[in-house]
């Protein structure tokens, strides 16, 4: 199969072409990075065309001969204030408009889509008293005191948090994650109107080599592992209780590979969402311990910062995508945090 990579000289999307090789495909790289070594580079003898997913004429030309389109492209960070949306609906949005456009007009009518788990908003939270709620953003003087914890909307009382699954309503919290659900509508729209079938794979926190350092929109795995790298403390916000689903690139380039083989089988016109997580939730204070304690550096230090939008809790049902697909994560948390921690790229 002859598969479009948008995104590929970049972290996820450079692991997915590697992943693409090695199962016997032909991936095509459309990235507007510059030139190695800046990104992690495609295996030798992959094509790369140098340009951005909103050139309309590049995409058309790279759409020619494709059998399918694995959409990594976009403009990643938490996206917090309005100031920032016309960047991230022109790179998001704009981008998979036009590679969507580009497609319907070509005939290529397979879709893979970088989803995210940031759609959600918060987790999923059950209160002792009403079961299953929905709080909503928590308030600055709450963080400010130290107040983390999101409380149950109708009684007040603590929740317990649990795991999200691809049912639960969207509730986007910042600009980054409006724009990655409106990727989900545009190629819903266009799954309809071509009779086309779309997935929306939802990444939880993807972390491994060629993970961007010291830059916004790095992982707070990559920041971490940089504070080390530097001989600093990891510094762990909040109170280092949040919990997260960190899953290894490796595993999320296989999904990748596995949904572009099976996507045939799914109907016609649809675009369906899964969410990709290991299923082992971890807080972000047990992910810098784990960093320090493989890295040889110095312990975390908890502060009580906070950003206002980020969520406390979102952590992935992934029992869909292992249960449609077959799919399972195979990289371990102690595995990944150890190559992670010491590999240099």
């Amino acid at each position: 199969m002859r598969v479009l990579v948008t995104g590929g000289a970049g972290f996820i999307g450079s692991h997915i072409v590697r992943t693409l090789v090695s199962w016997g495909h032909e991936p095509l790289v459309l990235d507007a990075l510059p030139a190695p070594p800046a990104p992690p580079a495609p295996p030798e003898g992959v094509p790369w065309i140098h340009a951005d997913v909103r050139d309309e004429e590049a995409v058309r030309r790279a759409l020619r001969g494709v059998d399918a389109v694995c959409h990594q492209a976009a403009k990643v960070g938490l996206g917090q204030g309005v100031a920032d949306a016309p960047d991230y609906v022109s790179r998001n949005d704009l981008g998979t408009a036009v590679l969507l456009a580009a497609m319907a007009a070509s005939g290529v009518r397979r879709l893979t889509l970088a989803g995210s788990m940031v759609v959600y908003g918060e987790g999923r939270y059950d209160c002792p008293r009403h079961g299953t709620v929905r709080p909503g953003p928590r308030a600055e003087r709450d963080l400010a005191a130290g107040r983390f914890e999101p409380r149950c909307p109708r009684c007040g009382q603590d929740l317990v948090p649990g795991l999200v699954g691809e049912d639960a309503p969207a509730d986007p919290r910042n600009v980054y994650a409006t724009t990655k659900l409106a990727q989900e509508h545009l190629a819903t729209a266009w799954a309809r109107s071509t009779g086309g079938r779309a997935v929306s794979l939802r990444y939880h926190n993807v972390y491994g080599p060629g993970m961007p350092r010291d830059t916004p929109y790095a992982g707070v795995a990559a920041l971490f592992r940089s504070a080390l790298a530097r001989g600093e403390a990891p510094r762990v916000f909040e109170d280092g209780g949040q919990r997260r689903d960190f899953v290894h690139v490796r595993d999320v380039a296989a999904a990748n590979a596995l949904v572009l083989e099976t996507v045939d089988e799914q109907e016609p016109g649809t675009c369906a969402a899964y969410n990709t997580g290991s299923g082992h939730p971890r807080t972000v204070g047990e992910l810098a311990r784990s960093l320090a304690t493989a890295h040889g550096g110095p312990e975390p230090v908890v502060t009580g910062d906070y950003r206002l939008g980020d969520v406390r809790h979102i952590t992935a049902n992934s029992e869909l995508l292992r249960s449609h697909l077959g799919w399972k994560p195979e990289v371990s948390f102690e595995e990944g945090m150890r190559e992670f921690a010491t590999r240099t790229e």
